[in-house]
């Protein structure tokens, strides 16, 4: 039986850290994180004295995207509602009334990169690597991704992006538009600037 919280969450000041703890299965957003995910969300968007949601991943991973194993077992019927219900988790983040950022420590793969794009903004460290490899599974994202990355770097990127899974850096990510700023360590620098955001709505 798991110990430990699949998401972490801790409260400083107006600011409110969820930090996705899967870190045996690379932070992978398997049916239990979800779940966790969804009503921290909640709770936290409901609070009245949280300015800034602030999203990480525990060791070296941000997030690395739906679990493998539990896509094997999708049935037609359930893939469209496993689909719907991460559609609504990221929707819910990116209709919060705080400012949310991902501070992205490390992979950012599929579901996790489709996380991240929910999010106001998108820091990342320097070794960060980016990648949607849904067409070498035979897949493409059904969390939102397909809509919000071409609003971020237009359609021409996009398309070479979920048609080649190649990866990208933090660079090349920042060169697109993809993510607002390059810093290590990466959530000391999303914390300090949601604090600041907090402090000039005061």
């Amino acid at each position: 039986m798991r110990s430990e919280p699949t998401i972490v969450s801790e409260t400083h000041g107006p600011v409110f850290l969820l930090r996705i703890n899967n870190p045996k299965q690379r932070n992978s957003l398997n049916a239990e994180v979800l779940e966790s995910l969804a009503l921290q969300v909640e709770a936290s968007a409901a609070r009245k004295d949280i300015a800034a949601i602030v999203f990480t991943g525990a060791a070296d991973v941000f997030a690395s995207g739906a679990d493998i194993n539990e896509l094997n077992r999708l049935t037609p019927a359930s893939a469209a509602e496993f689909a719907n219900r991460g559609q609504r988790i990221f929707q819910n983040i990116a209709d919060a009334r705080q400012l949310t950022i991902a501070a992205i420590n490390g992979h950012c793969i599929g579901g996790g990169l489709d996380l991240a794009l929910a999010c106001d903004l998108r820091f990342a460290s320097a070794s960060t690597l980016f990648r949607h490899p849904g067409a070498t599974l035979g897949i493409i994202t059904g969390w939102g991704g397909t809509q919000r990355l071409p609003r971020l770097i237009g359609a021409a990127p996009t398309l070479e992006l979920f048609t080649t899974a190649r990866s990208l850096r933090s660079a090349e990510a920042h060169k697109l538009g993809l993510i607002s700023r390059i810093a290590d360590p990466v959530l000391e620098c999303a914390l300090e600037y949601a604090r600041e955001f907090a402090a000039r709505q005061s």
